[in-house]
């Protein structure tokens, strides 16, 4: 009887120690991906739309918080060159809209941090619009 005992903790043990390694595996903010709808838009007051996608599963995140927004023109050599962002309800899950003026042609970086659920970490990454005349 013991020495089944000792067998049932030591399958227990293992399966708790995998279940913990599946979730770090799986709990890793580099996991997740800002991707924009769209490359290009028009200069001047538009919409931007980023996915923010996990890239194991391939699946959009639709339940993240975006806390943080930068957008400004360095990709031109302009960081200093700011513009607010201002985010705007999404009708498709996963997909989240902003509200900017992109003032100038050109490249603007769009920098976006998000909390995930579940996730410990923040979710942060940056892609590149190209604002045309």
């Amino acid at each position: 009887m013991k020495k089944s005992n000792a067998i049932v903790r030591v399958l227990l043990a293992a399966t708790t120690f995998a279940s913990i390694s599946v979730v770090n595996a799986y709990a890793d903010p580099q996991n997740y991906e800002f991707q924009l709808v769209s490359a290009e838009v028009k200069q001047g007051p538009t919409e931007v739309a980023v996915r923010l996608v996990n890239k194991q599963s391939g699946e959009p995140v639709t339940d993240a918080v975006i806390f943080t927004t930068r957008m400004d023109m360095a990709p031109e050599g302009m960081e200093m060159m700011t513009t607010p962002v201002e985010e705007l309800p999404s009708p498709q899950p996963g997909t989240y809209k902003f509200k900017t003026n992109l003032s100038m042609e050109g490249g603007w970086r769009f920098q976006l941090a998000a909390k995930v659920q579940g996730e410990g970490e923040t979710v942060k990454g940056e892609v590149v619009v190209k604002a045309t005349p």
